[in-house]
């Protein structure tokens, strides 16, 4: 039989392409799932039994977090990367880890095809298959969905034909969990005008008083919380926990799709909105106006071609070469507060403070010029625009 290993998540999708490869088309289908911070273990162990009773030779899970966290998440936070000024690309992100991980296991494997359940109308599509097409162009990819142009509703009639009659009642709110956040998409994402309700977010608010709370950044890495220190994983999940109790981090996200349409998905990230605004706050601290300048640049590029599925692309591990080296001096405590719905930066302690110099104060004191030194700077500063207006007059 023709070896295939299968992008498998358990939903209607991923099913209808196990029975249908398995039976109708004679592959010999190997389900794999990609943990990248969303599954229990009771969840990873209902996923395969459901796969192998659609008709899969076998399952595997692989926990991808660690690796998640070490090539992609850790560069978005150097890089306080957020999508248009707002998401801080949470399912996208993943996607390309578990891309890398799938296509890995079929050549492991030894399988002639790989195959996903993506449609021909959102970004999966593409990220996967560049990532597999990049990785191994001698694999073919084999999409059922996207190539038979299936509703629902007909890969649930082909299913129950087949002798699989599971609930397939589609959730009023589709929801993705990952380390990097949560995505939320439901009736209100696929118009213009409307928000998402409350009790469409995952968590709900269960603390109203305040709560105050210390990060500790080495080098640009979470080290720890309130002076307990653990993995940067380990300390991610645990303001989660903490934050997400306040309803923080909820939003929605616009923009621009991969092919060429506009997008909504809500989401809920109140871990990585609370780390990237308490690591930029630090950065501004302790990074020279120029550094800030060309980080803000190249986050936002890298943040761009991780969206769109060009990860493999070297240019990525050019910018990630920089975004380290410009960590160095990002060590130092943030205080924040957590309130219900949203949170304070309140401040920074850091041995690299570049507030803490002799030289002045703003607004105050000097040490490092006289005043004739400031007149003489200014005077200087102003001839670009004394020329211009002196040629341009008449304008």
């Amino acid at each position: 039989m023709k070896k295939l290993v299968l992008a498998y998540s358990g939903g209607l999708d991923t099913s209808y392409c196990a029975k249908y490869l398995s039976e109708v088309e004679n592959f010999e289908v190997h389900a794999v799932s990609v943990n990248t911070g969303g599954f229990e273990k009771e969840e990873i162990e209902a996923i395969g039994k459901k796969a192998v009773q659609l008709g899969a030779s076998s399952y595997k899970s692989i926990d991808a977090v660690q690796i998640f966290y070490d090539t992609v998440v850790k560069y978005l936070i150097y890089g306080n990367v957020l999508k248009n000024n707002t998401y801080p690309l949470s399912v996208s992100a993943e996607r390309i880890i578990q891309a890398i991980e799938i296509v890995n296991y079929a050549k492991k494997m030894g399988a002639g095809y790989i195959a996903h359940g993506s449609t021909g109308a959102g970004n999966d599509q593409v990220r996967f298959d560049l990532i597999f097409q990049t990785l191994a162009p001698e694999i073919e990819i084999i999409t059922p969905i996207r190539d038979l142009k299936l509703t629902r509703q007909e890969e649930i009639e082909f299913l129950k034909d087949h002798g699989v009659d599971l609930p397939w009642d589609k959730a009023k709110y589709s929801i993705n969990r990952g380390l990097w956040g949560t995505s939320v998409g439901g009736q209100e994402t696929l118009s213009s005008h409307s928000g998402l309700p409350d009790d469409a977010y995952p968590s709900q608010l269960t603390k109203e008083e305040p709560q105050d709370v210390k990060l500790s950044f080495n080098q640009g890495e979470l080290i720890a919380i309130n002076d307990k220190k653990d993995s940067s994983v380990n300390n991610i999940i645990s303001l989660n926990k903490i934050a997400s109790a306040y309803a923080i981090g909820r939003d929605i996200h616009v923009g621009d799709t991969i092919i060429g349409i506009k997008g909504r998905v809500g989401f809920e990230a109140a871990a990585p909105l609370i780390i990237i605004k308490a690591h930029h706050l630090l950065e501004k601290h302790t990074l020279t106006k120029w550094q800030q300048h060309h980080k803000e640049q190249l986050g936002n590029w890298y943040g761009m071609l991780l969206h769109e599925g060009q990860y493999l692309d070297e240019i990525m591990r050019n910018i990630e070469v920089f975004l380290t080296d410009t960590q160095r001096n990002v060590t130092g405590d943030v205080f924040i507060t957590l309130h219900p719905y949203r949170f304070n930066l309140n401040g920074i302690s850091s041995e690299h403070d570049l507030m803490n110099s002799s030289f002045a104060s703003y607004g105050e004191t000097n040490e490092g010029w006289a005043a004739e030194d400031a007149k003489g700077f200014i005077k200087i500063t102003a001839n670009q625009g004394k020329i211009y207006n002196h040629v341009n007059h008449k304008k």
